[in-house]
């Protein structure tokens, strides 16, 4: 059965670049904009209200962050810390929310329920919507994270404990950042061009992919090794393909275990476009596991669910789909969902407020794109059955078959 065709939960006013969830609450942060200074489209991080309505997810705005002249390209979450990569530049954002004061009614008492107030509406025009909370944004720091001439942070991302903040650009620097402090510790040529994407692992090793086609685990400043993601596939020439993403994920089942997974994309378009590359490694040992092919068109960025379940892939003409990480096997593809290259997305999260959006769903994906549309995907509950039931129509079985063995040969019990 073909999926659903997915569901426009959010439309921005500027181009949306990146999209996160919040862990405890159900909120969704995006982010994007058109370079007010030359095109005067505006810049902006929105805040999205997530709730279940007649049984459907649906997003209503809070919050429109003004960013001025500065687009958000990149951003990473730590609870409600917003680390946002605007050209040059890392800004430390916080935000918190705040219930709204009753409003006063005709006769001086203040009135229960939500209150009005004027802002963008979730297609991009002004009018007077209900607003349940106050979202109140504070700028903490500025960094600059990119000295190349287009000068562009592409990459940001915080460790586990948020102790530390990685940035990564087009100058092919890694810098690290001791947080909240923002006061740089190391930083060193990592790639000889942009720095495409940057995942986190254990013990402190940063995994780098790179547009020089390398994608490094570094400790420290130090080269740990270097990644082949075809060393079992002679056929493929070592510069055919570049690294474009690469995320680590949890382990079913396992909680000391992790996966890292990237995404190798082919290097020069052909008339017959190759396929591109998903590959599974050892999240400690770094040899790769498993490679697969997830088609032709050119994956644009990857998501990783909270359980390391599921894996999300955008591509440059708008298309998404859904894998299972255990297999690499696609499970869901909606081809143009989105009129233009998929930008970022993020899966619900897995704690009680995102199973209480999911409602019954086994998955939700959320996608961002040039198109400035915000759009929902829903892997619903693949067909199983319980444990119990599966037990007791196995002692059915048995008993069934000793009694056919009486009836054939009596005297059998």
């Amino acid at each position: 059965m073909a999926p659903r065709r997915p569901a426009e939960l959010y439309r921005a006013p500027f181009p949306l670049y990146t999209v996160r969830l919040h862990p405890r609450r159900p909120l969704a942060i995006t982010a994007g904009g058109g370079g007010a200074a030359k095109t005067g489209i505006r810049n902006g991080v929105h805040f999205l209200q997530l709730e279940q309505i007649g049984g459907k997810l649906s997003a209503s705005l809070l919050h429109s962050h003004d960013t001025e002249t500065r687009a958000t390209m990149t951003m990473a979450l730590a609870d409600d810390i917003i680390a946002a990569g605007q050209d040059a530049s890392c800004h430390i954002l916080r935000f918190s929310l705040r219930e709204p004061e009753p409003a006063a009614g005709r006769n001086g008492s203040r009135e229960k329920g939500p209150r009005k107030r004027k802002g963008p509406s979730p297609v991009g025009q002004d009018e007077t919507q209900n607003q349940t909370s106050e979202v109140i944004v504070e700028s903490l720091h500025s960094v600059r994270t990119d000295f190349s001439p287009d000068a562009l942070q592409k990459a940001v991302r915080f460790n586990a404990d948020c102790s530390l903040l990685v940035t990564g650009g087009a100058d092919g620097f890694l810098r690290l950042w001791e947080f909240p402090s923002m006061k740089k510790t190391l930083e060193f040529k990592a790639h000889d061009g942009e720095i495409e994407d940057i995942a986190l692992g254990p013990d402190n090793k940063v995994v780098t992919a790179g547009r020089d086609f390398q994608c490094c685990v570094w400790q420290q400043d130090q080269l740990v090794m270097g990644l082949c993601w075809n060393e079992n596939l002679p056929s493929i020439p070592d510069k055919a393909y570049r690294y474009q993403a690469c995320r680590f994920g949890a382990v079913e089942d396992n909680a000391a275990a992790l996966r890292l997974y990237t995404v190798q994309v082919p290097h020069k378009r052909e008339r017959r476009p190759p396929p591109c590359y998903l590959t599974k490694w050892d999240g400690k040992s770094f040899l790769p596991l498993l490679t697969r092919p997830c088609g032709t068109e050119v994956i644009s960025c990857l998501s990783i669910s909270d359980s390391g379940t599921f894996l999300g892939l955008g591509t440059v003409t708008g298309s998404v789909a859904i894998h299972i990480a255990f297999s690499l096997q696609r499970l869901y593809y909606v081809k143009e969902a989105h009129g233009i290259v998929v930008t970022d997305m993020a899966f619900v999260p897995e704690s009680r407020h995102g199973r209480e959006l999911l409602a019954g769903n086994e998955a939700a994906l959320l996608s961002v794109a040039v198109d400035s549309r915000c759009k929902l995907h829903l892997l619903p509950s693949r067909r199983s059955l319980p444990v119990w039931l599966l037990l007791l129509l196995c002692a059915g079985l048995i008993v069934a078959a000793i009694l056919l063995l009486q009836l054939a040969f009596p005297g059998f019990l």
